[in-house]
């Protein structure tokens, strides 16, 4: 009988510490702090459910990749700011046009050092280069939203990658969402389009040692089917044509997106 109690105690303090977890994510997605602009695409980005199936909590080290101008930075800054570590591994600062004043947009909205931004460790990813987005095997998540695209356009996908690989920690996560293509796409259209296949997503996590975990349909669109005139920024919240079939494009919503947990293997 004293091992059962044993387990049922076991139980409830696991879901009380889930409880707690949850709570917490729910107060950084519902912070003041959060831009209304940002906010407002949570019907399309789902973070409480997505950073959820990557299991982040609070006391981990995460580092998020290229965070632009840092939508989940506002979530996962104050998530992390009393109990964990948030690197966020931006664009080189040597970069030139939408790059460099990306970046500088970034550092303007984290330089309040009284802010839930006080924490946030700026580093930065360069594929194939040697600057270190946090130290190796230091990493509990390494999380990438919307970018393979943009490193198959330099070559540099599976260097990226391995990067991620060494800066986690053995049975740390990779959580990845991506703009989806259709199977059978060619590598071409992809980069042209913005839309990767998940079996070559999936393939270089593989070649760089992960195990994928699960797969999950969080991000999903059937309305997408990721074929417009100029890919996936056709769609909102680019909406490339502008106002050309904008009524369209903004009923279809934001693109088909995998969602994918990879882990790095304990041995």
């Amino acid at each position: 009988m004293k091992f059962v109690h044993w387990l049922a105690g076991m139980a409830c303090a696991v879901s009380l510490a889930g409880a707690v977890q949850a709570e917490d994510l729910q107060k950084a997605i519902a912070a003041e702090t959060r831009s209304p602009a940002n906010a407002a695409r949570d019907v399309y980005r789902h973070p409480e459910e997505t950073l959820t199936f990557f299991q982040v909590q609070p006391e981990m080290t995460v580092v998020e990749i290229w965070p632009g101008g840092g939508w989940y930075s506002e979530i996962l800054a104050p998530l992390m700011h009393d109990k964990g570590t948030y690197y966020a591994a931006h664009f080189d600062k040597t970069a030139p046009g939408y790059f460099k004043k990306s970046r500088e947009n970034f550092e303007e909205k984290i330089k309040d050092k009284e802010s839930v931004y006080s924490d946030v460790i700026l580093t930065e990813f360069i594929p194939g280069g040697d600057a270190e987005i946090a130290p190796a095997g230091s990493a509990d998540a390494v999380l990438t939203f919307r970018n393979v695209h943009n490193w198959m356009n330099q070559d540099k996908e599976a260097e990226a990658f391995k990067t991620f690989y060494d800066t986690l920690k053995p049975g740390g996560v990779l959580g990845v969402v991506e703009h989806r293509a259709k199977p059978g796409t060619s590598r071409e259209d992809m980069v042209k389009s913005g839309y990767v296949t998940q079996d070559y997503v999936i393939g270089l996590a593989e070649k760089a040692g992960f195990v994928l975990e699960e797969a999950s349909e969080i991000n999903a669109n059937a309305k997408d089917t990721a074929n417009h005139p100029k890919g996936v920024w056709t769609l909102p919240p680019s909406l490339g044509l502008g106002d050309e079939d904008k009524s369209k494009y903004l009923a279809i919503g934001e693109s088909d997106r995998m969602t994918l947990r990879f882990r790095k293997p304990k041995a």
